[in-house]
Formats: structure tokens, sequence, C-alpha cells
């Protein structure tokens, strides 16, 4: 897949207005189980991407996306931006400028394991990686693009079961469960809004 400069903009654009949209719902979230700023925080971040345009699409892919990812270490607070930023970061070291799905496979298994050694989290504490693990799996399985968007989405629904073990929230304890993790939403909305706007492209 070879992105050309007005999908890389579109692609920046869908994804800040994306979190931007959502980020009283964010806030919301986070109010129930932690400092009740991540959406405040990530719409900071990600309005500092968007004044970034139209020079982040003028970059080729892996430096645009290594740009976001330290755009949204030194703008977004709390744990969100070094995680956040993390997977952005990776994914920009790993991918090709034309990556095939191949190279997606392997570059998220990377971002990954990147966002997992920068929290000390795993997949089951109630964080971002409860949304990012399983949907990593389904893009190495060959889902397209409305399965990935399906998994995050009930994976972030997922969380609102579980008990935090890591971040902000694992300091309530039982009272922890029964919130959905902010972290886990925004990465969810972040994978659907990716994935569709791509797909939009691919088959246009």
């Amino acid at each position: 897949m070879s992105l050309d400069r007005a999908t890389k903009e579109k692609l920046v654009r869908v994804l800040a207005d994306t979190v931007i949209q959502h980020a009283e719902e964010l806030t919301s979230l986070d109010q129930a189980i932690g400092d009740g700023d991540h959406g405040l925080n990530m719409k900071r971040g990600f309005e500092a991407v968007l004044a970034a345009l139209p020079g982040l699409a003028d970059k080729a892919l892996p430096e645009m996306l290594r740009t976001i990812g330290m755009t949204l270490v030194m703008k977004v607070g709390g744990a969100s931006g070094p995680l956040v930023g993390t997977f952005f970061m990776e994914l920009g070291k790993a991918l090709p400028e034309a990556p095939a799905r191949a190279d997606f496979v392997a570059a998220t298994e990377q971002a990954v394991t990147a966002v997992k050694a920068r929290g000390r989290s795993d997949a089951g504490q109630k964080t971002l990686l409860d949304v990012l693990v399983p949907v990593q799996t389904v893009l190495a399985e060959g889902g397209d693009a409305s399965a990935i968007a399906a998994e995050a989405a009930r994976a972030a629904d997922r969380t609102i079961p579980m008990l935090a073990i890591r971040g902000r929230a694992s300091f309530l304890g039982e009272r922890s469960i029964g919130h959905m993790d902010p972290g886990a939403r925004s990465a969810a909305l972040l994978i659907g809004a990716a994935v569709a706007t791509l797909e939009l492209e691919a088959n246009s």
C-alpha cells in the first residue's frame, strides 16, 4: 500500500478529529476511574498534530508516524502521551514507505511490544493494551477493516468488568470494576478511524 500525500493528510485529520470530537466522552470515562483529564490531554495532543499539517503529510509515512508520536509524547499529559506516542513512533520505525499487509502486521506487533515495555503492563490489566493486543491478533489472522474495527470496539467494552491492575484506576481497587477504561476507548476510536479511512482509500 502506497499512501499519497492527500491520503496521509486525510488520515491525520480523521485521527485528530475523532479524538477531538470524543474528548468530552473520554473525560467522562476518566472522571469515573482516573484523574479526569484523559479527554483534554488527548485533545491537546491531537490539536498539536493538526497544527503540524500540511507539513506532516509532506513527509514519508514512517517519518510522519514518528513525528506524530513525538508530538503526542510532548503534548499529552499523564500516562497516555508516552504510551500512545510510543505506539506511533514504533510504527514509524518499523514500517517501510509503501508497506504491504505483512509489514503492518510486523510493525503493529513491534509497536504493541514497545507499549507493553513502556507501561510495564500487559493485556488483562485494564489499559489500552486490552484493545491493542486483540486487534493485533485480528490483523495477524487476516481480518479485514470491519473485523478490526469491530474487535477494537468489543475489546474496549470488555474492559468494563475488569479490575484495574495498572494505571491510576488501579488505586480504586474493586471500584474500578464497571467502568470502561478511557485509554482503551481512545485506542478503539483511533483504530476504527484509521482502518475506515485506509479501507475507503483502498477501494476508491
